[in-house]
């Protein structure tokens, strides 16, 4: 391959600009003898340089043959040849099958295009079409070897049948600009102190400084996909007008994961095979509320609130077995029975997003530790329809709309839903969640009126990222499989230069928060509210949290509620909504 500078092609194009007002890329890779690409390297070079050249692109469709496609060319369709090679007086199957090339497809093709028929007598072949028929696609074959170009529907035909390869190569139009000439002189990009000492500078270019460049970006690392989606679940949990229920103990005591769902002792989820128990502590070191303990082994053993219960010896040893929790549904417990301890009942909404472990049998939807969602309502008189209206709008905002509910069994719910949702890459429906309304015989114990009713709901987190980032196995997604790539698109922390030369709103509205007489003016402003503005988490909180000093907080009491809360999405500025005084 021969060796070109710059200069040489700005010659060899300065010589085809003689003749043509514009050049073709592959014209000139062809005449240069260089590789398509090495010549779009010295256009970039040249339009790097100066004003020399202007350049549009476009694509060109190159269509070859494939080995197939040239036999087609020289000897004619499968079917055209089979045809040829039919005698007058026809011809057996078991001869053409021998005698004729590609036979078995070219009588195919040929009984399909009506060129032959088989008489059912004598079993023979016979020509039904006498005159030579046209033979199409042994004409595209021919037109593609000529360098023709084809219709779209000769394409296709062509195509269908595996006879041709089409390429698309993106190409550039050259035509000469104002600045066009054949020597290139490098633009200087430095004020050097020779070039000033000796007045250099005044006959020299130079290069363009582009001062809204970024510059070499810092490594920093990169959010998963699940904390994207926990961030948006969490979100929109807030915007519904949910609170969040701590979930910080992973081990939980069986009468918590358990006992207190009115799930039996001898249930089979809480074998050694789906339940991973703990060997050190092996019970759990506090027990429950005693009145609590003994109603829920009342409920067990004996019934009531209308229900006959199990009917067995309820063993409170098995109940103080520690466990790894197998849902959240234990914290969802424990949260109920602080609120019927209440003197007054108030309606409540509660969500929690953690860890939970079982001992799966792994696959491509399964796995041992996983993250559940928890919600669920505590009000009077809430009804099936209206989980299932809540679970509709929440997933609506996921931008999942595929979802369809079956009826199910729960211990501590009744009825009880499993949740489904349409996975494109799977092509099938995959469950995501269960849900129902949970039984009396573990809301009485707890002390909740009657008429309070509770529809709570578990769903999946590892599940919808999967539908929501198109991915086959959840490995993939958690695991040795996971692309670390995946993540790239979403960074932690970008500079943003233009913000950093705005006011900061915070400071505009309240002065300087380390400040004691502004931390009075905050404390006022967020008397009346939960946050800055709106009625949910914005950036503008976070930054004003940043300017409040901690060991000023508990002089305010609505400084100090906000200031606790907020420091909570201090990881997910970039996913809050900007906010606006």
């Amino acid at each position: 391959m021969p060796e070109y500078t710059v200069e040489d092609v700005l010659v060899k194009l300065e010589a085809l600009f003689i003749s043509d007002a514009s050049v073709c890329t592959t014209d000139l890779a062809s005449d240069l003898q260089l590789e398509h690409q090495k010549v779009v390297g010295f256009m970039k070079s040249i339009q790097a340089a100066g004003d020399y050249i202007s350049a549009t692109d476009r694509v060109k469709v190159d269509v070859t043959l494939k080995p197939e496609g040239e036999g087609i060319a020289k000897n004619g369709s499968h079917e055209f040849v089979f045809w040829s090679n039919v005698p007058e007086e026809g011809i057996t199957q078991g001869d053409a099958m021998k005698n004729i090339p590609n036979a078995k497809l070219g009588m195919g093709k040929a009984l399909a295009a009506k060129w032959i028929s088989k008489n059912k007598e004598d079993g023979k072949i016979y020509r039904a079409v006498k005159e030579t028929p046209e033979d199409t696609i042994g004409n595209i074959c021919k037109k593609v070897a000529a360098g023709q170009p084809l219709e779209a529907k000769e394409l296709a035909d062509a195509k269908k049948r595996k006879l041709v390869d089409e390429k698309k190569l993106t190409v550039f139009d050259l035509k000469k600009s104002a600045g066009f000439k054949t020597t290139v002189e490098k633009p200087e990009t430095e004020l050097t102190k020779e070039l000033l000492a000796n007045d250099a500078w005044k006959s020299k270019t130079f290069k363009e400084y582009n001062y809204n460049a970024t510059g070499v970006r810092p490594p920093h690392g990169f959010l998963h996909p699940l904390l994207k989606l926990r961030s948006a679940y969490r979100n929109i949990f807030l915007e519904m007008g949910f609170e969040e229920m701590p979930t910080s103990n992973f081990v939980e005591s069986s009468f918590w994961n358990f006992d207190a769902l009115f799930q039996p002792q001898q249930h089979p989820a809480r074998d050694a095979h789906d339940t991973f128990f703990l060997s050190e502590p092996a019970s759990a070191l506090n027990d429950p509320p005693a009145d609590y303990l003994e109603r829920v082994k009342n409920i067990h053993s004996h019934g009531g609130f209308d229900s006959k219960g199990y009917g067995y010896d309820w063993s409170k040893e098995e109940a103080m077995k520690n466990v790894l929790r197998t849902h959240t549904t234990a914290v969802s417990a424990k949260m109920l029975y602080k609120l019927a301890q209440q003197k007054e009942f108030k309606p409540t909404k509660y969500f929690s997003i953690d860890r939970v472990f079982r001992n799966e049998t792994l696959d491509n939807t399964h796995l041992a530790e996983f993250h559940q969602v928890e919600g669920l309502i505590a009000d009077y008189n809430v009804s099936l329809a209206d989980l299932i209206g809540v679970l509709h709008t929440f997933f609506k905002k996921l931008g999942i709309e595929k979802l369809k509910f079956k009826p199910a069994y729960n211990p501590y719910t009744e009825p009880s839903m499993e949740i489904f949702s349409y996975h494109e890459g799977l092509k099938k429906w995959t469950e995501i969640g269960n849900s129902g309304m949970f039984r009396p015989e573990m809301l009485r114990p707890m002390g909740l009126p009657e008429n309070v009713s509770v529809i709570a709901w578990g769903l999946s987190l590892e599940r919808p990222a999967m539908i929501k980032y198109k991915m086959n196995n959840i490995r993939e997604l958690c695991g040795y499989k996971y692309d670390l790539r995946n993540g790239q698109n979403a960074s932690i922390c970008r500079v943003d230069f233009e913000r950093l030369r705005k006011t900061c709103p915070v400071r505009a509205r309240f002065g300087d928060l380390s400040r004691q007489t502004n931390l009075r003016k905050l404390n006022s402003w967020l008397s009346e509210r939960s946050y800055l503005v709106d009625d949910v988490a914005t950036k503008l909180d976070v930054q004003a949290h940043a300017h409040v000093q901690p060991e000023l907080v508990d002089n305010y009491a609505h400084v100090a509620r906000w200031w606790n809360h907020i420091a909570t999405y201090k990881g997910e500025y970039e996913f809050l909504p900007d906010g606006k005084f």
